[in-house]
């Protein structure tokens, strides 16, 4: 039977899972908001390329 008190003594975490934590946390990352908005922008100035224009952004 596993001695669950002995081998949480013995448990060390992973280098690399606390390199990752570290990696993942600090970036910069856009969330959909984010995205979905820079989308809209790039849409407005295509549809003003097409027309001629500049873009009108709000």
């Amino acid at each position: 039977m596993i001695n669950f008190e002995n081998e949480l003594k013995k448990f060390r975490p992973s280098l690399e899972i606390e390199d990752a934590e570290e990696i993942i946390y600090n970036q910069d990352l856009d969330d959909m908001a984010d995205i979905l908005v820079g989308l809209i922008k790039d849409a407005r100035v295509e549809e003003a390329a097409a027309r001629g224009g500049s873009p009108k952004f709000k």
